[in-house]
């Protein structure tokens, strides 16, 4: 396998397509140092992967994500995973989304809306999207209080630098630790009242399907990690892809139909959650490339969704393109569970409602929007203007 000595961490943070399109050429796995991982970019390499989980497992020992937050069904497999996810899949359905969370969704939209209507001006990051995915986790949760937003982002980014914390530096681990205490105190504030009410949360589903009190921490844990990241850049990458292709964006406002299409699209164009890890467990060969038993693998699904064996002009946003399936939300038994609630947090009510009330909405002419991650991937900046 080819190294990539020469890629760093801060160019795949910056820009990580063009080592994408070398590693992709390269071949089915490269071995890429600074990640400590064998990256896989192409799109039907990942798919082979998620089909055949026996051979690619995300269960894995030594994993940094079981010791900051636990054991969690996200380092499991098979009946294992199938119980722990069974157990937060009434929160997340189709029905519960749509009877009981989307409602509370749209107040929560309204009120952030309403509350900078009349500045005319704001980076949506801090202004918008970070307090409503914060917010929105909070209640979907089941948190006894009101979290302030700022904690939840806090806690969230502790935990994912944590879990990527492989040189081992202590300030990492020790704000790992702290937010992963903070939680634990929410949760154990929470349960008793779940205990005695079932309802829609995802802390009272797990307590109704019997999990542990392990269970119910190293789960929340993953939950507060990657659940706020996720429909907070889908926010922000929606909103900036259409504020810079105006035609496109004229489409979308005039047919609400066309909102989902763009919605799918933007988390095909960056998705949020860009790379996940499997372990290889037996010596087998993945497309062009022999890996050995033990064999980290860094899946990249940032890369597959712009791989042009897949999709014609990957690098353009285009909701014209004909549909075809990404891997935005991952794929096989470990696809994302709150697909349904960033399908209409993000596409159907938040950045909808963001246009229809920011009247005139327009990228602030002085400031380009920064976009960062490879890992998670989105907007860190989105400065706005609009008529106030």
């Amino acid at each position: 396998m080819d190294a990539f000595s020469d890629l760093t961490l801060a160019d795949l943070v910056q820009d990580p397509y063009p080592a994408f399109d070398r590693i992709r050429q390269a071949g089915s796995a490269v071995c890429v140092p600074a990640t400590r991982l064998h990256l896989v970019t192409r799109f039907a390499d990942i798919m082979h992967i998620e089909r055949h989980a026996a051979d690619f497992a995300s269960t894995n020992p030594g994993s940094l994500m079981n010791t900051v937050m636990g054991h969690s069904l996200m380092r499991k497999d098979f009946e294992a995973h199938r119980a722990e996810r069974s157990a937060i899949e009434p929160t997340f359905c189709a029905r519960a989304v749509q009877e009981h969370w989307v409602p509370r969704l749209g107040d929560m939209v309204d009120q952030l809306i309403g509350a900078i209507r009349h500045r005319g001006e704001a980076d949506l990051f801090d202004a918008f999207a970070a307090p409503l995915a914060a917010q929105a986790l909070t209640r979907l949760l089941g948190f006894e209080r009101d979290v302030a937003w700022q904690d939840m982002c806090a806690w969230s980014q502790a935990m994912m630098d944590a879990v990527g914390n492989y040189a081992g530096d202590p300030g990492i681990a020790a704000r790992g630790r702290a937010a992963a205490e903070a939680i634990a105190a929410e949760i154990d504030r929470a349960l008793p009242r779940h205990q005695r009410n079932p309802g829609p949360t995802v802390l009272a589903s797990m307590v109704q399907a019997g999990q542990t009190p392990e269970q119910i921490r190293a789960n929340v844990n993953v939950i507060v990690g990657g659940g706020l990241n996720e429909p907070r850049d889908a926010i922000l990458t929606l909103t900036m892809a259409l504020l810079q292709h105006p035609k496109q964006r004229e489409r979308v406002l005039a047919d609400p139909a066309l909102w989902p299409v763009a919605f799918e699209e933007s988390v095909r164009w960056i998705a949020p959650i860009g790379m996940y890890p499997r372990r290889v467990t037996r010596d087998i060969t993945l497309g062009d490339t022999a890996l050995r038993e033990g064999d980290q693998l860094g899946l990249c699904v940032g890369a597959a969704n712009r791989d042009p064996a897949r999709f014609d002009r990957p690098q353009d946003f285009d909701i014209s393109r004909p549909r075809r399936q990404h891997l935005g939300f991952g794929a096989g038994p470990h696809f994302c569970a709150g697909t349904w609630v960033a399908r209409q947090m993000v596409g159907q009510i938040a950045v909808p409602r963001l246009f229809a009330r920011l009247k005139g909405l327009r990228l602030d002419p002085g400031t380009e929007p920064k976009v960062e991650g490879w890992v998670f991937r989105g907007p860190v900046r989105l400065k706005v203007q609009w008529d106030a």
